[in-house]
């Protein structure tokens, strides 16, 4: 079943746009990128993973000899989630920006383009 790439989420306070695999199912996708806008334009990065993808990740790479055979996982966006699924994830940064704040600095900020219409 064909489905959109970018999914996008609208809370309160900011929107997200998740970037979804073409095999990736919205209810139950365990590893995904995200962008977060906050309704003033700032903006942030978030990669979203379980444990059971982190440790399926960690063990390709044992094999591959990535990141000193499956020795780390290191990405600056991380958040982990228990369940997967766009509605888990979505949850994490309400309760995320809900607990920092809209100015945080918790994940990874970028700037807006210039040129970007509003």
């Amino acid at each position: 079943m064909a489905h959109e790439p970018l999914v996008t989420v609208e809370t309160a306070d900011f929107s997200v746009t998740y970037v979804l695999g073409l095999e990736d199912d919205a209810d139950t996708v365990e590893d995904v990128d995200a962008v977060i806008r906050a309704r003033d334009g700032k903006g942030w990065t978030a990669g979203f993973m379980t444990p059971r993808k982190i440790a399926e990740v960690m063990e390709r790479w044992s094999a591959t000899g990535e990141c000193a055979d499956g020795l780390y996982l290191r990405i600056p966006d991380l958040v982990i989630v228990r369940e997967g699924g766009l509605d888990a994830m979505t949850r994490a940064l309400v309760d995320l920006f809900g607990t920092y704040g809209m100015d945080t600095d918790v994940l990874p900020r970028f700037e807006a383009d210039e040129d970007e219409d509003d």
